[in-house]
């Protein structure tokens, strides 16, 4: 997918990739615990694999990688909202709710806890140490979902060329700003806009709101 890029400092580039990978190692071994009793937690509640199968996402320069996740939903979910005939009305409500669903049938019991939390995202720390994403950035779409969304919002072309030429993140500006229940126009914009605005004290600022936005259910981890 063509991207545009926005340039910054190469000072910039070194010491984020610097702090994504002390903290994310530092937060995997403080995480640790929850790792595993959320790990235990999915295999009791229902059959399937402990990391979600799911599609790949598009990254920086429109490149796709397998984003890990705990998994939140039942096996082969994302097979069954596409491509099971009793899901075809969830499946419309879906794709015109830019790509979101309030109440999901497919979330499991333990889904819905570790959704609440952010604690599904945990995994997404190895992508962060593997370079393909950071700890602060747009959201990591799916390729279908950028070519419906623009089909839906024109005028967002250009918004969704700008957000593919950074990595995607686990957390963003949108997710902290208490807005994380908008439409693709709106999210898409307020990525391009964290991209053109990017700075180290910026992702900081980011970082230090994650929290709250995790305890308060609102946004990713």
């Amino acid at each position: 997918m063509p991207y545009i890029e926005i340039k910054k400092s190469l000072y910039y580039e070194i010491l984020k990739r610097l702090i994504d990978v002390i903290l994310s190692s530092i937060l995997i071994v403080i995480f640790s615990p929850i790792i595993l009793l959320v790990a235990i937690a999915i295999k009791l509640d229902s059959s399937g694999p402990i990391l979600a199968d799911t599609p790949e996402r598009v990254g920086r320069g429109g490149k796709l990688f397998k984003m890990y996740k705990f998994r939140s939903m039942v096996e082969n979910a994302h097979e069954l909202l596409r491509e099971n005939p009793s899901f075809a009305k969830l499946f419309r409500e879906y794709r015109y709710g830019s790509y979101k669903l309030k109440d999901d049938p497919r979330v499991t019991k333990v889904g819905r806890f570790i959704r609440k939390f952010s604690f599904d995202e945990i995994p997404q720390f190895f992508n962060i140490l593997r370079g393909e994403m950071s700890l602060v950035g747009p959201r990591a779409y799916y390729p279908d979902e950028l070519r419906e969304q623009q089909k839906n919002y024109p005028k967002t072309a250009k918004s969704v060329k700008i957000v593919l030429s950074v990595k995607p993140g686990l957390t963003g500006y949108w997710q902290v700003s208490g807005r994380s229940e908008i439409n693709f126009d709106k999210r898409i914009e307020m990525d391009a806009s964290y991209v053109r605005r990017r700075s180290i004290f910026y992702d900081l600022w980011i970082i230090l709101k994650t929290p709250w936005a995790m305890i308060s259910g609102k946004g990713a981890l």
